[in-house]
């Protein structure tokens, strides 16, 4: 997948933490400071990790070959991968397939970029909106891949977002990581970091000339933020409900914590628990299960004033189940495809909204097979 992108656009970024990042993530991360983007290039079934010197070799091929076919400079070049870890890339083939993309720049659609990309995604994720700054009306277009490895520690798998506003790079920046901890590193599928995580946020500032903008605190700004969070949160739960080998979609929403911080870690505990996960799988109303997922969490809960709720039902309050419980009750609720988990741990303030999926055999299918 290639994209190009107007002289002048400007480009945010967030990355994977993990320590085994990929080639292009640190080829990205020594380059996105300079704030200006020409082109994306993406590829996927190789994820050009582990890979050594052969990996960061074909890294700069590509970006030279591309910012040559472009005339723009290999520091605007910006690059993602998406696959297998370990293997070498074979970046002729790429090389190859560049002069043919950019030939086709002109008449692709959003839908062909975002089916490029795919591994064991079984559809392609975008979304749009449109948004004002000040009077003026902007817009704000988007597309994604994920389905397994997805535990975000900074971004998700992969996703790119792109505005025709005018937006500084510093702000993007601001708006980019505030709206990912909402959205790409609220969700999880199977408690997986990627060495791939990468989102990148561009405007070209080739739409209607609007205010100003020069912080990511400005008023006239507060409708383009919220659209650009809905957009990421679209993005993430397509991801979540399109987990590999999933079949229920899972909202966890955690009050009452000590902190915004706590209550996501509470939330991911629980959406990243096994048993939890399988329990959903199974359609078996096992609450203490949630319980144990939130005690293992090492963040602050007064178990005198502990909630549990599934469907809305109360199961638990105060340290026991609630007096006259009936399992029958939420059973029904655990046989839908949207399951809602609400817990307050009764604490303090803090609050999260986290998704995820159940954990089924086909799961354990699709990545057993993964290679073979």
């Amino acid at each position: 997948m290639l994209a190009e992108l107007a002289p002048g656009s400007a480009v945010a970024g967030v990355f994977t933490r993990s320590r085994c990042s990929s080639a292009p993530v640190e080829w990205c991360r020594k380059r996105i400071s300079g704030g200006r983007v020409r082109a994306i290039v993406v590829n996927a079934g190789n994820a050009n990790a582990f890979t050594g010197l052969a990996g960061e070799k074909a890294v700069v091929k590509t970006a030279n070959t591309i910012a040559d076919l472009l005339d723009c400079q290999t520091k605007e070049v910006f690059l993602a991968s998406t696959g297998v870890i370990g293997e070498v890339l074979p970046v002729q083939r790429i090389e190859r397939a560049l002069p043919t993309l950019v030939g086709k720049l002109r008449s692709s659609h959003w839908k062909r970029a975002a089916n490029a990309i795919l591994t064991t995604d079984t559809y392609p994720k975008g979304a749009s909106i449109s948004a004002r700054i000040g009077g003026t009306s902007v817009n704000i277009a988007a597309f994604a891949k994920g389905s397994g490895m997805i535990a975000p520690d900074m971004a998700t798998m992969l996703a790119f977002l792109f505005t025709d506003a005018k937006i500084p790079p510093a702000v993007l920046k601001k708006l980019l990581v505030s709206s990912s901890e909402r959205s790409f590193n609220s969700i999880t599928v199977d408690s997986d970091t990627s060495t791939n995580d990468s989102v990148f946020l561009c405007a070209t500032g080739k739409g209607k000339p609007h205010k100003a903008v020069r912080s990511a605190s400005d008023p006239h700004l507060r409708d383009f933020k919220q659209a650009l969070e809905a957009v990421m949160v679209d993005l993430a739960q397509q991801i979540v409900r399109d987990g590999e080998g999933a079949s229920k979609f899972v909202t966890i929403i955690v009050k009452g914590a000590a902190s915004e911080k706590a209550a996501r870690a509470i939330g991911l505990s629980i959406a990243n628990s096994p048993l939890v996960k399988t329990a959903i799988a199974g359609q078996d109303s096992n609450w203490g299960r949630i319980v144990m997922a939130v005690g293992k969490a090492s963040e602050r809960v007064n178990q005198k004033k502990l909630d549990v709720r599934i469907g809305g039902i109360q199961v638990a309050k105060g340290g026991a189940h609630v007096h006259g419980y009936k399992e029958e009750s939420v059973a029904k609720h655990m046989k839908g495809r949207a399951i809602d988990i609400a817990v307050d741990v009764g604490v303090g303030r803090g609050c999260a909204t986290v998704w995820t999926c159940d954990l089924t055999h086909g799961y354990i299918k699709i990545n057993a097979d993964y290679r073979t």
